[in-house]
């Protein structure tokens, strides 16, 4: 199974190629996308990945996308993309949250086995604002128990009761030095290559959706829905 995987959710992007073989994965090649490039980029680096790898669109078997939380206009270009090629292509989507891919590369640092815990992922949401996500880890997959937004303060006063681990450093730099007692550690990004291959675990287990169906989680809403709500008041 070829798997494209696609991450547009931050300020800067990435798109893999990776190969699925008798339980083994292959990552064939992965790009970077800039900042600010993703509407003018992102499909001809997927054409490129496709060339140089001698491979068309046609060999694309499934789709593997970040769906959010994240950056509005990254997340609406990533996902078009995908809809469109989906669509013509008659392929299956794995929709996957950007907390959940971080959670899974945490359990996958922790190791299988270990206690189950608890914990957050915390990631910068602008405006004073972290999007959280509370998983329980400590098995292959880490399961969710909620996904939402909260201020730099209301993470202050979670931090003293559960660990917390973060890709942003301006997160952790905040909770190392305003949350004396709470417990924060680092944890890395997955890039396109880690989305695609917790996208085959979803694909394995069933859990697709369609092309018509794929949405995006902002978990914030945006700009426009905040002001139309504020002037139907």
């Amino acid at each position: 199974m070829l798997i494209l995987g696609i991450d547009t959710s931050g300020p800067n992007g990435s798109i893999a190629l990776v190969r699925f073989e008798g339980g083994e994965s292959r990552t064939l090649e992965t790009a970077a996308i800039e900042g600010g490039t993703f509407s003018a980029q992102l499909v001809p680096q997927i054409l490129r990945l496709l060339q140089n790898n001698s491979l068309s669109k046609y060999h694309i078997d499934a789709f593997a996308v970040v769906s959010g939380p994240g950056s509005f206009t990254g997340l609406r270009v990533g996902l078009a993309a995908v809809k469109a090629l989906a669509e013509t292509l008659q392929k299956p989507i794995a929709a996957i949250s950007l907390l959940e891919a971080i959670a899974f590369n945490l359990s996958s640092e922790v190791g299988a086995g270990s206690p189950s815990e608890r914990v957050l992922i915390a990631l910068d949401a602008r405006r004073n604002e972290v999007f959280v996500g509370e998983y329980e880890i400590g098995s292959e997959t880490p399961v969710r128990i909620s996904e939402s937004l909260c201020s730099r303060e209301e993470l202050v006063a979670l931090s003293k009761a559960v660990r917390v681990f973060s890709p942003d450093t301006g997160v952790f730099d905040f909770l190392e030095t305003q949350a004396a007692n709470s417990r924060v550690a680092p944890v890395s990004r997955l890039d396109a290559a880690g989305i695609a291959k917790l996208g085959f675990r979803k694909i394995a287990a069933g859990h697709t959706v369609s092309a018509l169906d794929l949405d995006a989680n902002y978990i914030r809403r945006s700009d426009a829905e905040i002001k139309a709500s504020t002037m139907l008041r």
